[in-house]
Formats: structure tokens, C-alpha cells, sequence
């Protein structure tokens, strides 16, 4: 298939649905909250505490929705680094899901910081901690997200070049050749800048020593969090293809699905590697008797080596309902892998103890469903979807 032949098109359909509205009630439920919490504080609505500084909102969305959000990170790899064109109708809906998934993972860091209102001091050079890891995960990200809409604007500039209002058109043919010719380099940006922040993730996982159990706390955790980003977000993608196709009756090409899959496979084949060969090398491999961590431990592995090997098999005959439940099981032990490392295998002693409060879920799930309406009004509206392949 070549890129050049490759057509995408608006999905169209009305935009006040049913689900679009349930979406748009969650999210109001969540920011009501949100409102909440700054004018009486974070204290208010969260269960956190000195020993439990993180809750869902930056666990959640920020370490484990932002692996699953990496989908147009590893896409755009395959796509424009191994020049994998069979690819190439899935890179709009991958960037698309990247762009609200890290927009969502960002405003929601924003409410769990302290004082928010200090944000400006990451924007000014000057003071800035140049050993923070934390420093190199907020910058990274925050520039991130300028990059994934930079890279998302070609198919927005599409729509209003055909606009009959007369500014947008006129922004649109101005911005299209300077977007054209500085494409190449915000692609490259947009590889190298998660590329180093959610290795850094792991990274900011040593700095709790031995409060982390040892099943999660290695010095390969930077590594497995690299390698653990482009398995979630490779199986992120299959999908989000597949709950479109069938959402909305459009073509399912099932093709650069199974060469994602079977990529996918791989990955997890080598990211188990790493996870064995390091649990061996530091004698924490998993026997009886088992304990709470050892399941957990076990479930994430086991989890992902069935969907490996489910996912290796696409090269006979790949089946739309084998690659959703091997894609689903990948989530769920990708994800798993990361809420382990970043919260359940966190330890800070006996005495302490915390399950999030019911606000605190609210708004992670008020802010999740407002990237999942973003996403359905404007795949609604302009060419993210591809069309069947010439």
C-alpha cells in the first residue's frame, strides 16, 4: 500500500448522541469537583497523605493512560523511522488517541499539584533543577503535547482550506506549506521527547529505594517502562481501530492490524525477557509460597505472554475477535506492570494505608471520558479514519 494512496475521511453522523451525552455528564461530574478542590483544597477530595503523594491522578492518568496514549509515538516509529507503510491508515487515529490522552494526562497533573498557580516556573529556564528527573519527565511531556497537535493539525488544516468561512481558509493554505516543510522535524521531535520521559517514569520509581517492593524496584525499570509504552500503546491502537469499525460500520482493514500485532508480540516477548532475566540476576523469581505481590506479579506476566502468543498466531489467519481480546489483555497486564511499580508495590510502612477517594476516581474517570468524546467528535468531523486502500 502506498502512503500517497492512502484516503482519509470524516466518520459524519450526528454529534449529540446518547453516548456523546453520558461522556459529556461525566465530565461535568469530574470538573465540578475539580472546582471544588481549588477552592477548599485538595485535602477536601483526595485520599493522599505524606506516605501516599500519589493518587489515581498522576498514576493513573499520567503513568498508565499516558503508556496507553503512546500509540502515535510507536506508530509514527514504524511509520516514519522503519518505514512500515502497511501502517500508515492507522498513524491519524494513533496520533489523534496521543494527543487527547496526553492533553487529558496533563490537565490532570495540573489539579494534583500542589500550587498550580507555579506552573510558570517550568516555563522559566532560570533555577531550574538540572538533576531532577521530575524536571525531565514535566518538560518532556508538557512539550509533548505542542508536538502531538503540531502534528495533528494537517488533517484540521484539510477541513478549513475547504472552509467557507474566509479566515479559516485563509490560515489553512498559509499554514499548510509551512506545516509541509516542518512536518520532518516535528516528527522527530515527537519520537525523541517520549522516548526519553517515559523511560524517565521508571526512572523516578528508583528514587523510592527500598519502599518499592523488590519485584518492581530494579535498575532495569527505565527499560521495562520504555518497552512497556510500545506494547500498550501498540495494543491501544488494534483497539481503538477495531471499536471504531464496528462503532460506526466502516471497513475494517484487518491487514496492518496483524502486522501490528504480530510487532506487538515481540515486543512483549522481549520485555518478558528483560523482566525475567532481571527477577533471576536479583533472586527475586516468583515460588511458592505465594503471596499478594507474587499473584500480582505472576497475573501481569501471565497475562501478556498469552496475548504474545495469541498475537504471533495472526500470521495465519488474524481474526478481529482474536486480536481485541489479545489487545485487552495486553492493557490489562501492561497496565497492571505500571500501577504495581508506581502504587500497589509501594510500601512506606505497616501503618499506612490508601484506597482513592470516590472524588478522586470521579474525576480521573470525568477527564478520561472527555478525551473519548474528543476523540468521537472529531474523528466525527474531519479525515482521521482511513478509507478503504487503492
Amino acid at each position: 500500500m502506498s502512503v500517497a494512496r492512502t484516503m482519509f475521511a470524516p466518520v459524519g453522523g450526528p454529534l449529540l448522541t446518547r453516548p456523546v451525552k453520558a461522556l459529556a455528564a461525566l465530565f461535568a461530574i469530574g470538573a465540578a469537583i475539580v472546582l471544588y478542590r481549588f477552592v477548599f483544597g485538595i485535602g477536601s477530595v483526595s485520599a493522599l497523605t505524606d506516605a501516599y503523594p500519589w493518587g489515581p491522578w498522576k498514576v493513573l492518568s499520567v503513568i498508565v493512560f499516558s503508556a496507553f496514549a503512546s500509540g502515535g509515538y510507536a506508530v509514527a516509529l514504524l511509520v516514519f523511522v522503519l518505514n512500515r507503510r502497511t501502517c500508515h491508515s492507522l498513524a491519524r487515529a494513533a496520533i489523534l488517541t496521543s494527543a487527547l490522552g496526553y492533553t487529558a494526562a496533563v490537565v490532570t497533573l495540573g489539579i494534583d499539584i500542589g500550587r498550580p498557580w507555579n506552573f510558570w516556573r517550568l516555563i522559566i529556564v532560570t533555577g531550574w533543577n538540572l538533576h531532577s528527573v521530575l524536571l525531565e519527565v514535566a518538560v518532556c511531556i508538557s512539550t509533548y503535547v505542542v508536538f502531538l497537535w503540531l502534528e495533528m493539525a494537517k488533517p484540521f488544516l484539510e477541513v478549513w482550506s475547504r472552509s467557507d468561512a474566509g479566515p479559516l481558509q485563509r490560515l489553512a493554505r498559509a499554514a499548510t506549506p509551512i506545516l509541509d516543510r516542518a512536518l520532518p522535524w516535528i516528527v522527530a521531535m515527537a519520537i525523541v521527547l517520549p522516548s526519553m520521559h517515559q523511560s524517565s517514569l521508571g526512572s523516578l520509581m528508583l528514587l523510592a529505594g527500598p519502599r518499592l517492593h523488590p519485584y518492581w524496584q530494579t535498575p532495569m525499570v527505565p527499560l521495562l517502562f520504555l518497552l512497556s509504552c510500545w506494547l500498550l500503546g501498540y495494543a491501544f491502537v488494534m483497539m481503538t481501530a477495531l471499536l471504531s469499525s464496528l462503532a460506526w460500520g466502516r471497513r475494517l482493514e484487518i491487514a496492518p492490524l496483524a502486522v501490528l500485532g504480530r510487532i506487538t508480540a515481540w515486543i512483549i516477548f522481549a520485555f518478558l525477557a528483560v523482566r525475567a532475566g532481571d527477577l533471576a540476576a536479583r533472586g527475586q523469581i516468583v515460588v511458592v509460597p505465594f503471596t499478594g505481590y507474587s499473584v500480582l506479579c505472576l497475573t501481569e506476566c501471565g497475562l501478556l505472554l498469552w496475548a504474545g502468543l495469541m498475537m504471533q498466531r495472526t500470521d495465519r489467519a488474524p481474526r478481529p475477535r482474536q486480536l481485541f481480546i489479545s489487545a485487552c489483555a495486553v492493557l490489562v497486564g501492561g497496565g497492571l506492570y505500571r500501577l504495581d511499580t508506581s502504587l500497589i508495590g509501594f510500601m512506606p510502612g505497616a501503618e499506612y494505608h490508601y484506597f482513592p477517594s470516590a472524588p478522586e476516581l470521579l474525576v480521573t474517570l470525568g477527564f478520561t471520558s472527555l478525551a473519548v468524546l474528543g476523540y468521537i467528535v472529531i474523528v466525527k468531523r474531519f479525515p482521521i479514519l482511513a478509507l478503504e486502500s487503492r
